[in-house]
């Protein structure tokens, strides 16, 4: 069981890839090192907004289907083939699967890993915080989500960190609005974290979705203004993913990391718990609508 004496995550050991029905269409970096530059727009019609909100059925569907296998004992390599297998059942490929080299299927990350762990035999313990992160692949368009689960009975403050987290994503996806910047989406967000003391992490942001995996451009969960200064129109798809944390007494909204050698992890730097929620949403005349939606 991959934990040191002190209880935080070590690596663990990670099993073999799993295989897509050769039925499936592949993303384009799928084999490749990375995928080729996106030149496309963020703003998409109706047409093809329809078969982004499909893909993101499917993969809030896949997210659901993991929790309800969520329980102490369960290894995270056991959800990823949970996720997988309901993909594949869907005719859609997991985005994650082959990007840049990722190993499995979807993201799982345990307690203090803030956002892309790769399922292994890591033993999931009564009073964990589990994030799930997936991305469906389907008619050529991207669906992306997160959500954070407790394992079993987990401790009053991580409780509140996940309700709260939760609503930071949504104070984020309510400030969306037509020829609003888009720093006054981290600007709702920061300004909702810091009343309770939690980090807010910076490096890792939200991003364009659609056509791409990730489209380049940026969504940060703090207020950078005037940085990010992106005016929002309507069509534009991107995601809104607030990574929280419980933060420090000593230095209440500061977030610090390491990344594993296994070139992906992303852990705080102190052990702290983190929790990540995120939905893909669409831009529209008078605000957004959720794309991600089971």
């Amino acid at each position: 069981m991959p934990r040191d004496d002190s209880g935080h995550l070590i690596p663990g050991r990670i099993g073999a890839s799993r295989q897509v029905p050769g039925r499936i269409p592949r993303p384009e970096y799928v084999g490749r090192p990375g995928p080729r530059p996106y030149d496309g727009d963020d703003r998409y019609d109706a047409e093809q907004v329809a078969r982004i909100r499909a893909a993101g059925r499917i993969a809030a569907q896949a997210v659901e289907a993991v929790a309800a296998a969520i329980r102490p004992g369960v290894t995270t390599d056991e959800l990823d083939a949970v996720g997988h297998d309901f993909l594949v059942a869907h005719d859609a490929y997991p985005s994650a699967l082959g990007y840049r080299g990722f190993p499995k299927s979807i993201c799982t990350s345990v307690n203090e890993a803030i956002c892309h762990g790769i399922p292994d035999d890591t033993v999931l313990l009564d009073g964990d915080i589990v994030k799930v992160d997936i991305t469906a692949f389907k008619d050529g368009m991207h669906g992306d989500l997160c959500a954070a689960f407790g394992v079993g009975d987990v401790a009053p403050d991580a409780a509140d960190l996940l309700e709260r987290t939760r609503e930071a994503l949504n104070r984020g996806i309510r400030s969306v609005a037509p020829g609003r910047e888009i720093n006054v989406i981290g600007r709702a967000i920061e300004s909702y974290a810091r009343r309770f003391g939690y980090g807010v992490v910076r490096d890792y942001t939200g991003h364009g979705v659609g056509e791409a995996f990730h489209s380049g451009l940026v969504v940060p969960h703090y207020d950078s203004a005037p940085d990010h200064a992106t005016v929002m129109q309507p069509g534009m798809v991107f995601t809104v993913e607030p990574m929280l944390t419980l933060g420090t007494p000593e230095q209440p909204g500061t977030v610090e990391w390491d990344e594993w050698d296994d070139g992906w992890t992303i852990v705080t730097r102190d052990g702290t718990l983190t929790v990540q929620f995120e939905h893909t949403i669409v831009v529209t005349e008078r605000g957004a609508e959720i794309l991600t939606r089971p």
